[in-house]
């Protein structure tokens, strides 16, 4: 194997996530682009594994895309290579190094940091590390550029990529709202890219095979114009298989950008909500701009007139929310109707605005990774712990989509009340929320509703209808392996 002099990695979360940032990295070395190379890991991966698929390359040079999921296993990572070739160099970058880091043992362990968008000074740092040049700062603040000097990555997702993981991209950058629990609150505004360049590039991964296209923008409808003119794009493109994934704005859905998503098929748009909390209160205190009322009625639209999948963001743990008002968030959105609730916990971001109202709302964080709130002046750590556990049920019940019969039945009237009280049953019961199969999980709902007659009726219908999807999978499954049977040993087909 011909040696690579930069290897650029990340550790993602799973092996179906293609990391965007290593891809521009790339497409930005310039002339170090033939000397370079990308090798993505996962976080479950064991360490060693890395640090020597790492090294058979023989790198001078080493980037690491740090962020909240991976800043663990990164530094074991760093640590394990620097231990055995300590003359290699480590590059830092990413957002959970981009923001008090001074005290992060990553920081201590690398060579040089870059803080900020690394695209173009992670060229210019390589360079200078490659002449020998050792006046190089180990702290490193990019410089602000524009985005018509980048050059797109899109060209180098791989075929693998395409066909087996999920395609990422961004049509802006950036963020203008303030919400001070997020890292994009720090961004001035939000810049688009060139849409015809976009899509152009955008026609290129298609015509090579991308059907699963997840748009990063954190706002994808600000400018509606641009919005009009993507979708446009790919309902030109329209096929069975096709998968678009976009970050809305809720209380933002002009006439023109809805006549479009009628042309859309169930299974093929996906529009992710963050709602975060309906408590205007809150709303202010943390600089949350979002009319309520709007964001309502254009969720009931969605849910009415498109067939999106909409999945909806909540977070327990806001600065001034108690644990009523969070209740009241939860069945107003419940009451929507949307596919799915995702329940956060709220985490104190390295660098976000949040920090200040930790003295007046007595807030407490875990001080490691993924830095989630312990307790607040209204809401005490065991309402946090039920909370975690309430999120992990929500998710094996509701979102799972296995209990579609019963879950109706089981929110009625009072949704969050009587799912805090069925996820204190169910911890009760297994003393854990993870590793419970389906069937255990039904007889325990049934165990908490013995008199319901109507409930026990319904949960015979999902627990059938789970058996027919596990026949199906299992065949499947069993047809799979006889075709594999069915192939040559050179890998072809008999016809």
């Amino acid at each position: 194997m011909s040696r690579k002099q930069i290897i650029l990695s990340t550790l993602n979360a799973r092996y179906i996530h293609a990391s965007l940032g290593l891809r521009y990295l790339y497409a930005n070395l310039g002339e170090l682009q033939d000397r370079s190379k990308i090798l993505e890991f996962t976080i479950n991966q064991p360490e060693n594994l890395i640090v020597e698929e790492i090294l058979h390359h023989d790198p001078m040079i080493v980037g690491f895309g740090v962020y909240i999921w991976n800043i663990k296993q990164t530094e074991g990572v760093v640590r394990k290579l620097k231990k055995i070739r300590p003359g290699i160099v480590i590059i830092i970058g990413g957002p959970e190094v981009s923001y008090e880091f001074e005290d992060q043992v990553l920081y201590q362990l690398a060579d040089h940091l870059i803080t900020g968008q690394a695209d173009i000074m992670f060229r210019h740092l390589c360079a200078s590390v490659l002449t020998g040049n050792e006046t190089t700062p180990k702290l490193i603040r990019a410089a602000a550029f524009k985005l018509d000097d980048l050059q797109l990555p899109y060209r180098h997702y791989s075929k693998n990529d395409i066909a087996n993981r999920v395609i990422y991209v961004e049509a802006s950058r950036g963020c203008p709202f303030k919400c001070e629990f997020c890292l994009s609150s720090l961004d001035k505004t939000a810049y688009p890219f060139d849409t015809d360049l976009f899509l152009t590039e955008m026609d290129a991964l298609h015509r090579s095979g991308a059907r699963t296209f997840k748009f990063v923008d954190r706002t994808f409808n600000l400018k509606i114009a641009n919005s009009i003119k993507i979708l446009e794009f790919f309902i030109q493109r329209m096929s069975h298989d096709l998968f678009l994934h976009f970050e809305l704005i809720p209380d933002n859905l002009p006439e023109p950008l809805k006549a479009l998503l009628g042309y859309f098929p169930a299974g093929q748009l996906q529009f992710e909500i963050g709602i975060q909390t309906f408590t205007s209160d809150v709303q202010a205190l943390i600089s949350r701009r979002q009319n309520n009322e709007k964001a309502k009625q254009n969720i009931r639209w969605l849910k009415e007139n498109s067939k999106a999948h909409l999945h909806t963001d909540l977070i327990f743990g806001l600065p001034g929310e108690t644990l009523e008002s969070f209740a009241s968030s939860f069945n107003q959105l419940v009451e929507l109707g949307p596919d799915e609730i995702q329940l956060g916990i709220l985490k104190r971001l390295r660098g976000t605005p949040i920090s200040r109202h930790a003295h007046t709302h007595l807030l407490k964080f875990n001080s490691h990774a993924p830095y989630e709130i312990k307790s607040t002046g209204l809401i005490n750590q065991n309402e946090v712990e039920q909370m975690h556990r309430f999120s992990k049920f929500w998710d094996k019940i509701a979102n799972s989509g296995r209990f579609m019969h019963c879950l109706p039945l089981i929110l009625a009237e009072d949704p969050f009340s009587n799912f805090l009280a069925l996820s204190r049953h169910l911890f009760g019961r297994f003393g854990r929320t993870h590793s419970i199969h389906v069937v255990n999980l039904m007889d325990a709902i049934a165990a908490h509703y013995p008199a319901n007659r109507a409930l026990h009726v319904a949960l015979a219908q999902d627990r059938k209808q789970f058996q027919s999807n596990a026949s199906n999978s299992r065949r499947a499954a069993h047809n799979q392996r006889q075709l594999k049977h069915l192939k040559s040993p050179a890998g072809s087909e008999i016809c």
